[in-house]
């Protein structure tokens, strides 16, 4: 394993090229601003009428169409949703691209899956922050950074590896550490972290526990400090050092209880289905199944994202959280301007 740092990069492969950032997201406003601030051109392409519009002016940021950000940007970094790019790439990319231009991307999900196939005379990379955008540019006003991943995909003008590494330095990814891996690699991780632990495994099991509680007859507010309020403080001690250094912390009680009773829950079953999630990611079968939804309307997503937002976790949630008026200060995400 390849890793680099502030000392394996140099910003002068960005100097004289012009950063077109496509999208204003989570992503896209941290990308766009950490190179700003950097000291590098950049310019933002979203659609007309995009609400990110006038966020990225009060920013500061040079914003135009989409199509028009493509054309003029020597090094187009395509932040669309994944969902989005495939169209977005037929349309409005690909007509600017010229050869010796460098098409990057944040995950590799379209190249990987071959929704979006660039021209050989294209330079591709990608520089993939391990963390959301909105850390992505907190950590970075606070002078330090986030991991990034860095991957190359075709090379025509021979110099994309140091590009990429610019790039990646400029959104203050060199000051933690940039790891080298594949399109492939990085995609099938992702989406699998994503589904099996860090957002499907790990808010199943939130409500899970949730619900126990609460079926068992105990107080709704003690169920959620239980099973929700509690988990960033055990996931810090994990982030800090580890899960020896979370159980260095905790009672021995809770140790034991760790040690002795985790497995019961998270039993061969619930591997057996880690490895169908994966299986189902490798052979592109998930890929399929979100663009098929994507372009239907996203009927069942709907569903999904609104069954959600009214699991009665969340209203007590709000309501306790209501109590806690430091929960709101520095936040990470604010709607208004990211």
């Amino acid at each position: 394993m390849q890793v680099y740092y502030d000392r394996d990069a140099d910003l002068k492969y960005l100097r004289g090229k012009k950063v077109a950032i496509l999208g204003y997201g989570s992503q896209g406003h941290a990308h766009a601003n950490n190179l700003r601030d950097s000291g590098i051109e950049v310019v933002v392409g979203l659609r007309r009428g995009s609400g990110s519009w006038a966020k990225a002016e009060k920013a500061g940021l040079k914003v135009m169409e989409t199509a028009e950000a493509a054309n003029v940007g020597d090094i187009v970094m395509v932040l669309l949703p994944d969902e989005l790019q495939g169209e977005a790439y037929e349309k409005e990319i690909s007509p600017g691209l010229r050869s010796g231009n460098y098409l990057a991307f944040g995950h590799g999900f379209n190249i990987h899956f071959k929704r979006i196939v660039p021209p050989l005379g294209v330079n591709v990379f990608m520089v993939a922050p391990k963390g959301p955008g909105h850390l992505l540019r907190s950590e970075f006003e606070k002078g330090r950074g986030v991991p990034c991943l860095l991957a190359i995909h075709q090379n025509p003008s021979g110099d994309t590896k140091q590009v990429g590494l610019a790039y990646a330095s400029a959104i203050g990814g060199t000051r933690a550490a940039v790891i080298e891996t594949t399109f492939k690699d990085e995609t099938e991780t992702d989406l699998f972290g994503e589904q099996a632990v860090l957002c499907g495994g790990l808010t199943a099991l939130i409500q899970a526990g949730y619900e126990t509680l609460v079926a068992a007859g105990y107080p709704p507010e003690m169920a959620y400090f239980e099973c929700v309020h509690e988990v960033k403080l055990i996931v810090d001690l994990i982030y800090e050092g580890g899960l020896t250094n979370m159980r260095y912390s905790i009672s021995n009680t809770a140790e034991y209880g760790d040690l002795s009773r985790g497995k019961k829950v998270i039993g061969p079953e619930v591997r057996q289905a880690m490895q169908n999630l994966l299986k189902d990611i490798q052979s592109g079968k998930f890929a399929e199944e979100w663009i098929s939804e994507y372009r239907c309307g996203l009927p069942h997503f709907t569903e999904l994202r609104k069954e959600a937002a009214n699991h009665p976790l969340e209203k007590v949630g709000e309501r306790l959280r209501s109590m806690m008026p430091w929960l709101s200060q520095n936040r990470l995400v604010d709607k208004s301007r990211n």
